[in-house]
C-alpha cells in the first residue's frame, strides 16, 4: 500500500509547526501527487484559521506548488457548531477553498449553548470518564454527523468518534449516498478494525490521513496499516492509494454553484 495523496496536514495558521512549503516538500520527498493545507476552522477558539489570512495562505500555496510540483490544495478542518449541521465554513467562505474536511472537535464557539452540550460536552463527558455513552447520546451524535453530510457538499468527515460516539453504520451509509469520504486517521485510533468493517459494508469510501501537525508526519500511514491489517477491508474502498485520487464532491459543488 503507497498513499497517493495526503489530505489532512497543519501549518501554523493553525497550530502546526511547519510551513506549507515544508509540507510540500516532505510530501514531494515521499513521492505524494497532492497534499492538502487544512488548519482548523475559524471557530476555533484557540488555534481556528482566520478570515483575515486568506489571501496570505492562498500566496504560500501557490509558491509551494511551483516550487516543489505537488499539487497543493487550500482546505480547512471546518468545526461542527450545531445539531443542524452547521459548520463555520459559511457560504461566503466556499469560494476561497479547493477541499472541504469536517469534524466534531471541543474549544469552539458554537452557534448556542444547547449545540455545545449536545455535540461536544456530553461526549466529552462520557470520554474524560471512560463510561458508555448513553444510546440518547448516541443518537443524537448519528444525527449531527448526518446532517453535516446532508447540507454541506463536505469531502471528508475527519476522525469519526474521536471524544465523541455515533452509529458508524448510519453515518457510513449517509456517506455513501452522498459522495463524503469518511476518513482513517493515523495521528490517533479513533476506530477499531471491527469498526472499520461495519463502515466499509456500506460501501462509503475511504481516504487515509496524516493529521499532519509537523512535516516529518506528512503521509504517515503507520497506523491505518495497523488498522487495516486486522480489518478486512478491500483497499480497493480506499481511493488515495497506489496511484488513485479521490473524485472529490466539493469541486462538482463549486463548478455548479460558484
Amino acid at each position: 500500500m503507497i498513499l497517493s495523496a495526503d489530505y489532512h496536514t497543519h501549518t501554523p495558521y493553525s497550530h502546526g509547526k511547519n510551513t506549507v512549503l515544508e509540507n510540500a516538500m516532505a510530501a514531494k520527498e515521499i513521492g505524494l501527487k497532492e497534499i492538502a493545507i487544512t488548519d482548523h476552522g475559524f471557530n476555533h477558539i484557540l488555534f481556528g484559521l482566520r478570515r483575515r489570512k486568506l489571501g496570505a495562505l492562498r500566496s504560500e500555496i501557490i509558491e509551494a506548488e511551483k516550487l516543489t510540483g505537488v499539487k497543493v490544495l487550500m482546505g480547512m478542518e471546518s468545526n461542527v457548531i450545531s445539531v443542524d449541521g452547521e459548520t463555520d465554513m459559511t457560504e461566503n467562505d466556499l469560494k476561497y477553498f479547493d477541499i472541504y474536511l469536517c469534524g466534531i472537535h471541543e474549544v469552539l464557539r458554537f452557534k448556542s449553548f444547547y449545540d455545545m452540550r449536545n455535540v461536544m460536552m456530553k461526549n466529552y463527558m462520557a470520554y474524560k470518564l471512560g463510561k458508555k455513552p448513553s444510546d440518547k447520546i448516541i443518537a443524537n451524535t448519528t444525527k449531527t454527523y448526518i446532517n453535516v453530510v446532508k447540507n454541506n457538499p463536505v469531502d471528508i468527515i475527519t476522525h469519526i468518534n474521536y471524544k465523541c460516539f455515533c452509529d458508524l453504520k448510519e453515518v457510513a451509509k449517509c456517506c455513501s449516498d452522498y459522495g463524503t469520504y469518511i476518513e482513517i486517521n493515523t495521528k490517533k485510533r479513533h476506530v477499531s478494525a471491527e469498526e472499520l468493517n461495519i463502515m466499509a459494508s456500506t460501501g462509503v469510501r475511504f481516504v487515509i490521513d496524516s493529521d499532519a501537525h509537523s512535516a516529518s508526519r506528512v503521509g504517515d500511514t503507520k497506523i491505518a496499516e495497523e488498522i487495516l491489517a486486522e480489518a478486512s477491508v478491500p483497499l480497493e474502498q480506499i481511493d488515495n492509494i497506489d496511484g488513485r485520487l479521490p473524485k472529490f464532491r466539493f469541486s462538482e459543488y463549486k463548478a455548479k454553484n460558484l
